[in-house]
């Protein structure tokens, strides 16, 4: 554990707040002129997901956390917790899916993720930023239906539901943002 000064905080920094594990979603500097700087930051709880929105003076100290990265293959979830397996020592560990509910959607059995430690306790799952995925249920476009970007709803192999344009068919890969949930394109292999 080190000490930080709140202007240095960057985007992604992991830092110890009330004790907890937060990570920086969103930072912004703000110099008023008159009075001294201060940074404004939206922390996500590494434990339970919540956000909490903090304003430290740019001098004030905050407590950087040091976190290991560890490579890891997604095995499966039973609904309570993510199964996973360390790569390097192949020692199997538990994630509770309540701080990571989203990343079901962008998981698949077998795949490899960075892993964010801390004190032996799994923090973040290392997701990236798009994910390609099967259209797994795709309603029938309705003949006659071109309307210019007439979309639909579309259920991916993972259980997300994705909004699309009118043309995607089950069977087709489709990129997805992680960060949105939205559509990118559809992926031709």
């Amino acid at each position: 554990m080190g000490t930080i000064k709140a202007g240095a905080i960057a985007k992604g920094t992991y830092l110890l707040e009330k004790n907890e594990p937060f990570v920086v979603n969103e930072r912004e500097f703000v110099n008023p002129g008159k009075g001294s700087a201060f940074v404004r930051l939206k922390l996500k709880n590494l434990r339970t997901g919540a956000v909490l929105k903090i304003t430290h003076k740019s001098q004030d100290s905050c407590e950087e956390i040091d976190v290991e990265e560890v490579e890891s293959q997604f095995l499966y979830s039973d609904g309570t917790a993510y199964h996973f397996m360390e790569s390097q020592t192949f020692e199997q560990f538990e994630v509770p899916i309540l701080a990571h509910e989203d990343a079901q959607y962008f998981m698949l059995e077998g795949e490899s993720f960075k892993i964010t430690r801390w004190n032996g306790e799994t923090l973040d799952i290392r997701l990236p930023p798009k994910k390609d995925l099967i259209v797994a249920e795709a309603e029938e476009a309705v003949k006659g239906d071109t309307v210019t970007g007439a979309s639909k709803y579309v259920i991916t192999e993972t259980g997300l539901t994705v909004k699309v344009p009118i043309f995607i068919k089950k069977g087709e890969k489709i990129r997805i943002s992680v960060e949105t949930k939205e559509y990118q394109e559809r992926v031709n292999d």
